[in-house]
């Protein structure tokens, strides 16, 4: 029995979810439920490098993850290189962290793989739709979710980056992705220089269903929820305050139906189809 480990479980999740969870103190991998449970984003990080066998070991790890019908449709970019790295922060704004963090990676959607199978073995391939290039891009978010898990295992800290499909196109040449893959996220990854803060979440009530939907008081739980995470984490700023205004109570919902209200990557569609990949 580990009351360290089922201590810090449901500390941790008493604090995301604003519920007191049961742990049984005899259940295995409680260490393991522990880091994942205490799961933070970490965007400083101690001048030490990543050394290059460990990034490719977390890599091997990651890509250890379930992968659709056995497709393997995700590729990591390890960006090693500043001058890339320089030119694909220089996209994004307010992020300095990623030219900060000792190592920076790019997953990527590869749906190159599955119609090359199909020429060398002389066989159609009929599945050119949608549904194909959800199964590459699901499969990189599984890896990237398996990249942090192994990462913060050996003590190291991330920072996913969904902002480099904000320009698609130069992420795409800087790294000369071939034809139907697309870049999903990026991540900063380094020692941490501090303890990291727990993002409280919606409530388990509100995003875990049994069996099926029901009417719920949908507006009333997300209230809740804003009320809760403004007293553990606050916002230090409000977004675009010349368009929005200073608000009296700003929480989650106020904040992401302004980040929502600006219109981003509304061309990615396209750079998805220039890729080769149907959407239809």
């Amino acid at each position: 029995m580990d009351d360290t480990a089922v201590g810090a479980i449901r500390t941790a999740l008493s604090e995301r979810f604003g519920e007191d969870l049961a742990v049984d103190p005899a259940l295995p991998g409680l260490d393991e439920l522990a880091r994942i449970a205490g799961h933070c984003s970490h965007r400083r990080y101690l001048p030490r490098p990543v050394a290059p066998e460990l990034l490719r070991l977390l890599c091997a790890a990651a890509l250890s993850a379930p992968s659709k019908s056995d497709l393997q449709q995700c590729d990591i970019v390890i960006v090693s290189d500043a001058a890339i790295r320089k030119a694909i922060a220089a996209t994004i704004a307010d992020m300095s962290w990623i030219e900060a963090a000792p190592a920076f990676l790019v997953f990527v959607a590869n749906g190159e793989r599955l119609p090359l199978l199909a020429r060398l073995r002389g066989k159609p391939f009929l599945n050119d739709h949608l549904d194909a290039f959800f199964n590459a891009a699901v499969d990189a978010g599984i890896v990237l979710g398996n990249f942090v898990r192994a990462a913060e295992a050996v003590g190291l800290g991330c920072c996913p980056i969904s902002a480099i499909r904000d320009h698609p196109g130069v992420v795409d040449d800087l790294l000369r992705l071939p034809r139907r893959a697309v870049p999903v996220a990026g991540l900063c990854l380094g020692w941490p220089a501090g303890p990291g803060e727990i993002s409280p979440r919606l409530s388990l009530g509100t995003t875990v269903i049994e069996n099926a939907y029901s009417e719920r008081d949908l507006a009333a739980e997300i209230d809740a929820y804003d009320r809760r995470r403004a007293q553990l984490r606050p916002y230090r700023r409000q977004r675009n305050l010349a368009r929005w205004g200073q608000a009296p109570s700003y929480g989650w919902s106020e904040d992401k139906a302004r980040q929502y209200a600006e219109p981003t990557r509304g061309d990615f569609g396209n750079f998805v189809r220039g890729k080769g990949f149907c959407l239809d």
